[in-house]
């Protein structure tokens, strides 16, 4: 009997370590002020904290419903109707997910089969494709232009074929920090309405954005909505995303098919965890409703802390993240500049490029501003040094 390791043969052959994971350990190497991984270095709500610890010691610690606590998905419906206009049923079209990473993965396991065409914009998410590889899926990717990234419609109309099955969208964008508009909603509907297509639609940044008419939903449109799955994110919204609860809203047949797959891969999401969001929701709804401005004054800082730098930062229109143009500072690609970056200047960034499939020249890297006023102009005043 052969004693040699059995070594699988891997699924996703192509995938290694995420770029986030690589430049947060460089960071932490070098002791550089890390602007790269989206995460705040500042804690959530105290009352968030307060409402956790309350129902641990109430004993609420056993499994929660597969599709979550009613409390929360009540509460989920409550807060879509006074944004969106629209009330999803509480029972049959919300699911409480591990995050928003779950909520993609089981929307586009349920929804793609082998063989299916997935339409995506890049610059993407990097959890997009490796789910689409994994259902079965062929990813076709329609590649954004900077400084805006917008959406050429005829071309995205060139790639829908019969085997289209689902878009994904990402409002507001991660990485390019743009928006859409809800006229590019209404250019979506109209291209895919008469295919029976599909849309996801990734909006954990929805309480992050900076647009003058606000976050473009696919829950605010009437036609979207009824074959859509919206993606949302507490981690984002709540400052807390160690706690990894995020949410999903669609119509009650395809909740069904995303519940199928949810059931069998985390179940249920911790009990506490979502009592506590529940709460909060209720109780201060002023936290996430004033998210944007909250936010927006940290873009403000650090932007203007570039303003003397040799850096172009591109308008900032939602996320936490803004685009920064390197290209009057050096030649090297925006990969080799940022380990550069982190590792002579002590700031630590995102390259654009490995959000692409295809070569995307541009000399543009991400900053995350979740921080704290001292970290931004700490990290601002290294960079003007460039």
């Amino acid at each position: 009997m052969s004693t040699a390791a059995l070594v699988p043969q891997s699924k996703l052959p192509a995938s290694g370590v995420t770029i986030f994971t690589q430049m947060s350990a460089l960071a932490q190497q070098h002791n550089a002020i890390n602007l790269s991984q989206g995460f705040p270095d500042f804690d959530g709500p105290e009352y968030l904290k307060q409402r956790l610890a309350y129902h641990v010691s109430q004993g609420a610690n056993q499994y929660a419903p597969m599709t979550g606590t009613a409390a929360l998905r009540e509460a989920i419906a409550a807060k879509t109707e006074l944004i969106y206009g629209y009330t999803p049923d509480a029972t049959s079209d919300i699911t409480i997910t591990a995050g928003a990473t779950e909520a993609l993965y089981i929307a586009i396991t349920a929804l793609v089969g082998p063989g299916d065409e997935v339409v995506a914009f890049d610059p993407s998410y990097d959890c997009y494709a490796p789910a689409v590889q994994l259902a079965g899926g062929v990813m076709k990717r329609i590649q954004l232009q900077p400084p805006e990234f917008k959406v050429d419609w005829a071309t995205f109309a060139d790639n829908l074929s019969d085997r289209t099955k689902l878009v994904v969208i990402n409002t507001p964008h991660n990485p390019s920090a743009t928006a859409w508009s809800h006229d590019d909603l209404e250019q979506l509907w109209l291209r895919i309405a008469d295919r029976p297509i599909f849309v996801l639609s990734d909006e954990v940044y929805e309480h992050i954005c900076f647009a003058k008419e606000g976050h473009a939903s696919v829950l605010r449109h009437s036609q979207l909505r009824q074959r859509a799955i919206a993606v949302s994110s507490f981690g984002k919204t709540f400052h807390m995303t160690g706690w990894r609860v995020g949410y999903c809203v669609a119509p009650a047949a395809i909740s069904v098919e995303l519940r199928k797959v949810h059931q069998y891969l985390t179940f249920s999401i911790t009990t506490p965890v979502q009592l506590a969001l529940a709460d909060m929701l209720r109780e201060q709804p002023q936290h996430w409703q004033n998210l944007s401005a909250f936010y927006q004054a940290k873009r403000d800082r650090l932007t203007q802390g570039l303003a003397k730098s040799r850096l172009k930062v591109l308008p900032g229109a939602g996320t936490y993240f803004l685009l920064v143009d390197y290209s009057e500072v050096s030649d090297l690609n925006d990969v080799a500049f940022c380990h550069w970056l982190t590792e002579h200047v002590g700031v630590a960034a995102i390259p654009m490029s490995v959000f692409c499939a295809a070569s995307f020249p541009h000399k543009l890297i991400r900053l995350c501003f979740a921080k704290q006023e001292a970290t931004l102009d700490a990290a601002a005043e290294r960079l003007c040094q460039l």
